[in-house]
């Protein structure tokens, strides 16, 4: 990293403080590394050094990675050929971490970069050098850690004592003289949100009645985020100040909570009433999702990120069931994919279908057993499902995309009658493939049922077998969907030839 004295070097200036204290005076500790490091180079002027009047400041950022603004505007300009010359007050205003000079180094070698440190005169053309500059980053790495170590311990030992050590500050609350204090306004804000909890009992409708309301999460303004803050709260917040401790006068480290210095605003009563109901509701979703059957549960999602959670609504004793955007259960709509809500059955089916034939998965093998071993994630869109496999599926590429088209909204696929038993799914699927078959030939995307069958890699004397299901009587499929059929029903059981007429369907099946 030798420099060349033959003409003007541009020298750019790099500082770093650790934390946001004294950041607001006047002159603070980047204004003295600045100041300190122009003296060098201004002392380096017969050199032909020059200061690059573009300044490199990364206020309250660790040194112990290297994800900071300035220093990855620094990394652009020397990619760029803009700076000959790298200047920090001391080595450990780059950085802490050995691993983390080693890339800079590496950078800094590749565009025949010079590096001082002012306080710290070293060669890094030379092996002593370079030996020098290690031993001085392996002490700043050690001291790091030990300053961890040490604040760590602090904080452990200040909590068990109920005492405030900072991070950001609850709703309810304010900092004087580093304690928390109670904010009147605040106060009755978290009370209100406590007490419409058990009462209306659910997070969905909370949701909706502090949106009305217009009560958001507290404004925390902050060097990195002036306006940090203040926007809508959304179930995990709200579950967070729901479960949060400091409402009754307890401070908590890790999974411990200790008698905190600071005053309850909220009634123990009230909280422990909450956390029953938080309980309660927890149990209730678990079981309903187990009973559910929904197969992409945790995997789904729509085209802008968010989770699609299985739902059902019920209409004369049928139930149907859906996959819904949580940005829509959760009353954000505009927030929502092109697809907010989706036919459980239609999607599940045309991920099965796919991966069946792309993997060449045998009819054995158990549908869920499919999902949860070959996929890791699913984005549903109006016209795409994208599939993310697992290492498992053992194909080229891990991204599978299909065409597809939703139902109109509120459409859905029966899957069980209310007090009935449970639907047998070999037939279920059976019945789904005949319609999603039969659809496929009315809408000519395969001329032939031959075309068919090869492209779902089965024999078409199969195909024409199960296309039969298509057309059973309307109360056959009915009862199937709905488990309602007779208990001695089975696909091995329906004959390869059925009657066309739907009575005679019904007699020969035990309707």
């Amino acid at each position: 990293m030798a420099s060349n004295t033959s003409k003007t070097l541009t020298c750019a200036i790099y500082t770093r403080k650790s934390t946001e204290h004294g950041l607001e005076l006047e002159f603070n500790s980047l204004d003295a590394q600045r100041e300190a490091c122009e003296a060098y180079i201004k002392s380096q002027t017969s050199l032909g050094w020059k200061v690059l009047p573009q300044p490199y400041d990364d206020p309250a950022f660790s040194g112990g990675n290297l994800d900071r603004p300035a220093l990855k505007k620094l990394l652009a300009d020397i990619e760029a050929g803009k700076v000959d010359v790298v200047v920090v007050y001391k080595i450990d205003r780059l950085t802490r971490s050995l691993a983390d000079f080693a890339k800079l180094v590496e950078a800094f070698d590749a565009k025949s970069i010079s590096f001082v440190a002012v306080t710290q005169q070293f060669n890094t053309t030379t092996s002593m050098g370079r030996l020098t500059l290690n031993v001085l980053l392996s002490f700043a790495q050690f001291e790091r850690e030990l300053s961890s170590e040490r604040v760590r311990d602090k904080i452990a030992a200040s909590r068990a004592k109920g005492k405030w050590t900072g991070g950001s500050v609850p709703l309810g609350y304010d900092i004087k003289d580093k304690k928390l204090v109670p904010n009147p306004k605040e106060r009755e804000t978290v009370n209100l949100i406590f007490k419409r909890y058990v009462e209306l009992g659910s997070f969905q409708h909370l949701v909706d009645e502090l949106d009305t309301r217009k009560i958001i999460s507290k404004k925390r303004a902050t060097i990195r985020q002036p306006d940090g803050g203040g926007v809508p709260l959304t179930y995990g917040p709200l579950a967070y100040l729901l479960k949060n401790r400091i409402y009754i006068g307890e401070m908590g480290h890790k999974d411990k909570w200790f008698a905190g210095e600071h005053e309850p605003i909220v009634d123990r009563k009230l909280f422990d009433r909450v956390q029953e109901q938080l309980a309660d509701n927890a149990i209730d979703r678990k079981a309903r999702r187990s009973e559910s059957g929904a197969l992409l549960m945790g995997k789904l999602f729509d085209d802008r990120g968010n989770k699609m959670s299985p739902s059902f609504s019920t209409k004369k004793g049928v139930r149907y069931r859906f996959y819904v955007s949580r940005a829509l259960t959760r009353g954000r709509i505009r927030e929502a994919g092109s697809v907010a809500r989706a036919s459980a059955i239609d999607v599940e089916l045309a991920v099965i279908r796919t991966l069946r034939t792309r993997l060449k998965i045998d009819k054995e093998t158990a549908d869920a057993e499919i999902i949860s071993t070959h996929v890791d994630r699913v984005k549903l869109s109006k016209s795409t499902i994208e599939i993310s496999t697992t290492p498992n599926a053992k194909i080229s590429s891990n991204q599978l995309a299909i065409p597809w088209q939703s139902r109109q909204t509120g459409s859905a696929s029966v899957i069980e009658s209310k007090g009935a038993r449970q639907p047998d799914p070999k037939l279920v699927q059976a019945l789904l493939r005949a319609h999603a078959w039969l659809r496929d030939l009315q809408a000519n995307k395969f001329e032939t049922v031959e075309a068919l069958a090869a492209s779902v890699k089965l024999h078409p004397k199969v195909v024409r077998q199960e296309l039969r299901y298509a057309f059973l009587a309307p109360t056959i499929t009915e009862a199937m969907l709905n488990g309602g059929q007779p208990a001695t029903l089975s696909l091995a059981r329906i004959p390869k030839t059925l009657p066309l007429a739907w009575s005679d369907q019904c007699r020969a099946l035990g309707f």
